[in-house]
């Protein structure tokens, strides 16, 4: 059921100004910013015109986003490290733990490169990594990381959504088999935060850019390690933020800040970490469960109409794996190349995404927020049969 969360097309417009004039669909990719989200890092920005670009309300905020992400992901505010990108935290737990040669790791070589090379990598380590082979892109389920594990598993790294199919993980249920198996899990959660509820009761490292489905600005994000696991992670980038060095004074011994700091090496994105925690308040006082419903909602809108043109959809459209990711393709002798039809779709000010299998084969990736309407769905599928 599809409702509008706004009271007016008036009030949508304010929140949301690229409603204005286009349909912006690549959310899965880099989003827009939303008013609130622009407006409070110009006001930082502005005030860091006149002060030192460290004032001491500008720093409370910083803290505040701790408690604002920590309230985001079930999570504690001292497990939350200000850190972008995605793949920052990705391979401060790759780069983090002692391994030993012949700890295994099980990732998904077609998740997105950011959540495969930092795991791939450890091979040069005597790691040995289990790929795992869905019998659909980013199709993976408890039973099949059941089966890929071993006695010598030490850790499973995956993402929350795939980037393509948009194939949506059961988190808990795959966290909840990996606690009771004692290996570690990570989460790439960057295609579900702020989309859809991303919970780390039984995750242990999770990693996320506010760029995407957070609505926030790029390199500003979430890192996340478990308390009871932050002395055996090992930060693996130093500085004078994260080691103790009273008076700026490098020490003999190297002694970690505790908490999410221990992983923040250096002078902090604050404009980026500003405009991140505008975009949760947002969300959260928007309410995920409601997001995430029309975003849905959009999906089978979208489906309805671009299936009687020829269109197949990659990963599921309803249930607990769909997403708000919706991604088709058809035989080109259906109708124009892709490409094609997305730079039709461009010069409507309709913005979504091309994307490619790793056979080749082009695909339009939707990806609409929150704020989009069913009458936008509606507009594509118009211009799409039109093109």
């Amino acid at each position: 059921m599809f409702m509008s969360l706004f009271p007016s097309e008036a009030d949508r417009i304010e929140a949301f100004p690229v409603a204005r004039e286009s349909i912006f669909l690549a959310h899965a990719g880099v989003t827009i910013l939303p008013r609130v989200v622009a407006r409070t890092m110009q006001d930082y920005l502005e005030q860091s015109c006149l002060r030192m670009q460290e004032y001491p309300e500008a720093w409370r905020a910083v803290n505040e986003t701790r408690v604002v992400a920590a309230r985001l992901l079930g999570a504690k505010a001292q497990e939350i490290a200000l850190l972008g990108p995605t793949s920052l935290g990705l391979n401060l737990v790759a780069g983090g733990l002692d391994w030993q040669p012949g700890d295994e790791v099980v990732c998904y070589p077609d998740d997105y490169p950011a959540n495969v090379y930092p795991w791939t990598d450890l091979e040069r380590q005597g790691v040995v990594v289990h790929r795992l082979l869905p019998a659909a892109p980013g199709a993976i389920t408890p039973e099949l990381v059941e089966a890929a594990l071993t006695p010598r598993t030490r850790l499973v790294a995956l993402a929350s959504c795939h980037y393509l199919s948009g194939f949506r993980l059961q988190v808990d249920a795959i966290g909840r088999l990996l606690r009771g198996r004692g290996v570690l899990f990570c989460l790439d959660a960057i295609q579900t935060l702020g989309a859809f509820e991303t919970r780390v009761d039984h995750v242990d490292f999770l990693a996320a850019d506010s760029h995407k489905w957070l609505l926030g600005p790029m390199s500003a994000g979430l890192f996340y390690v478990r308390e009871e696991l932050q002395d055996r992670l090992r930060p693996s980038l130093l500085g004078s933020w994260n080691v103790r060095s009273p008076n700026f004074i490098a020490q003999p011994g190297i002694d970690f800040e505790r908490g999410g700091r221990r992983y923040e090496p250096g002078a902090l994105n604050i404009a980026g970490i500003l405009g991140m925690k505008a975009g949760i308040e947002l969300l959260l006082q928007t309410g995920i469960a409601a997001v995430s419903e029309q975003l849905l909602a959009l999906k089978a809108r979208l489906l309805a109409g671009l299936e009687p043109l020829g269109f197949r959809s990659l990963g599921p459209r309803e249930g607990q794996n769909a997403s708000g990711i919706t991604t088709v393709w058809r035989d080109s002798a259906a109708g124009p190349a892709l490409d094609a039809i997305f730079e039709h779709l461009a010069a409507q000010r309709i913005h979504p995404s091309l994307r490619h299998t790793r056979e080749g084969r082009a695909h339009l990736r939707f990806s609409p927020h929150y704020y989009n309407t069913l009458e936008e769905m509606d507009r594509v599928v118009e211009a799409v049969r039109t093109a």
